[in-house]
């Protein structure tokens, strides 16, 4: 997926001929005068360069900086850098994409519209145009384009653009005038009598805010007492708990049909923190935990939470994404038990949940029966186009993005479910054709899928004409959609649909036929961790 969903207003460039002034301090500057993104150039790297670009790295990242390498994709990847900077002389960047993996930001210099004609943008995010104006950093410059060149550039591409050569506050004021999304700049600050203020004058051009400095977690105990002491048990929760977390262990009085489940969310896999608030991430975790719980006609009680940090992570960023958290437990009457914090190389959430299951049902993937129907409790595909949309930086289908950043849990409709007494459940995390695989597999049917009479969601259908998408695909393998999967009899869903008028048919399971699920296009399959092809 391109990337193209980005901030490049402020785009810093690190200056190796700067006298006095190292790599790292002119990025404290840059970053401080509101950057919003920082590429590292050193044409003379060498091992001994490591640490400097490491410290550079992490400074980024505490301070939620974009990071990129510039020519060197080998360094990007050592570096874990958010991304690489190519030349039109440099690697190929379908092989820097290949390198660095989808989730990695590549741009690419374009100055001429010859150059634009012979170069592959199918795996670039942006490009850089220029040079805008005379630049002494850079010995091998070609032509002066001014402002005129980089509109005509924005009038030829569909990507962003970024200008870059020579750029003052004056002209990037221009710049973006003429349609560019961001401005590039060496000298005007690192070259300066006062690079701070310059950067200042900078960043206010490129309508940009100062940024306080943040410091990274040191402690986690010291963090641990933070997030206990918001973690405030909400009254209706009093009742079942006797010790709260804080000390070795939570103790909880007795619950009846205890139900379990767990679920881990790592940073690059599930989220990327460009996309998604902290707090959005940790409201997130809790509810497609949870939402295994909904589909065992289960009540939440409470949540456990092992957080691991990656060094260049700030502390208030870890409160906000227990506050996030703490929201979905009081949405659902549940407590926060306990957890742990360890240093880890990325971002991960696990989770372990505990709930209360219902006095007598306790629902299955493996009992559906041939001639049952089989249904969802609301709208498919939303999340996977949101997804989307986050990928392509497209903000005109908010509604889907918020599908994919802030799902429900479905308790609402377990509970007629379960009224009804539906025992075929699972919720819907990997997609309708992988997930109802699953049912098919454990219940030793054949599942036919039919989507056929299925209307996409007005947004939906928006959104699959605006990208030339198949709106029953989207549906079949959209994944995070978190609605309830559910086989039954005709007449019970007749019954279940008054109560749940969003619940809809997707097919029929059928005596087992040599295969467990049909009524698929060839190329529609579900997620599964660690599928290479």
């Amino acid at each position: 997926m391109v990337n193209s969903g980005l901030d490049l207003r402020f785009y810093f460039i690190t200056d190796e001929g700067a006298p006095e002034l190292s790599a790292g301090r002119q990025v404290e500057i840059a970053v401080a005068a509101g950057a919003t993104v920082v590429q590292y150039r050193n044409k003379g790297f060498s091992a001994a360069d490591m640490s400097e670009v490491l410290a550079i790295r992490d400074f980024c990242a505490l301070h939620r900086v974009l990071f990129l390498v510039n020519d060197d994709i080998v360094l990007a990847r050592a570096a874990e850098a958010d991304g690489v900077h190519l030349g039109q002389a440099d690697a190929e960047p379908g092989l820097a994409r290949e390198i660095l993996g989808d989730a990695a930001i590549v741009g690419i210099s374009v100055s001429t519209p010859a150059e634009l004609a012979q170069t592959d943008l199918s795996a670039c995010d942006y490009i850089g145009t220029g040079p805008v104006a005379h630049t002494g950093t850079k010995a091998d410059a070609k032509a002066v384009i001014g402002t005129r060149g980089i509109a005509d550039m924005v009038s030829r591409v569909s990507l962003p653009v970024v200008a870059i050569g020579g750029i003052t506050p004056e002209l990037a004021g221009k710049c973006f005038a003429g349609g560019a999304a961001g401005a590039a700049v060496i000298s005007a600050i690192t070259r300066a009598a006062d690079p701070a203020e310059a950067a200042g004058r900078f960043g206010a051009a490129c309508g940009v805010s100062p940024r306080k400095p943040r410091s990274a977690w040191q402690d986690e105990f010291s963090l641990i007492r933070r997030i206990l002491a918001d973690a405030r048990l909400p009254e209706q929760c009093v009742a079942d708990i006797e010790v709260a977390g804080g000390d070795d262990a939570a103790l909880f009085k007795p619950i009846n049909r205890p139900v379990f489940t767990t679920d881990a969310q790592l940073e690059g896999i599930h989220f990327r923190r460009r996309w998604q608030s902290m707090s959005e991430i940790g409201e997130k975790a809790v509810e497609i935990t949870f939402s295994d719980l909904a589909a065992s006609y289960a009540d939440a009680k409470a949540l456990f939470v092992n957080l691991s940090l990656p060094p260049a992570i700030a502390e208030d960023d870890v409160m906000d994404l227990y506050a996030g958290i703490r929201k979905a437990l009081a949405r659902h009457d549940a407590v926060l038990g306990g957890g742990n914090i360890s240093g880890a190389g990325v971002l991960g959430v696990d989770l372990f949940a505990v709930g209360r299951g219902h006095s007598e049902l306790f629902p299955l993937r493996s009992a559906a029966v041939p001639g049952w129907g089989l249904y969802v409790t609301g709208p498919l595909g939303l999340a996977r186009a949101g997804l989307d949309c986050l990928g392509r930086g497209e903000a005109r289908f908010p509604g889907l993005i918020r599908a994919f950043t802030h799902p429900r849990a479905r308790f609402d409709a377990a509970e007629v479910l379960a009224a009804h007494g539906v025992t075929c459940v699972m919720d819907i995390s990997d997609g309708l054709a992988g997930d109802a695989a699953h049912i098919a597999e454990a219940s030793g049917v054949t599942v036919e899928l039919d989507l056929s009479t299925v209307s996409a969601t007005p947004e939906l259908a928006a959104f699959c004409k605006a990208f030339d998408r198949s709106p029953a695909n989207m549906m079949a393998a959209g994944g995070e959609d978190y609605e309830l999967l559910f086989a039954c009899a005709p007449a019970v869903f007749a019954s279940v649909a008054e109560k749940l008028p969003g619940a809809f048919q997707v097919g029929v399971c059928r005596q087992f036929s040599g295969a467990h699920i049909c009524g698929l296009p060839e190329d529609i399959r579900g997620y599964r961790h660690g599928r290479r092809s």
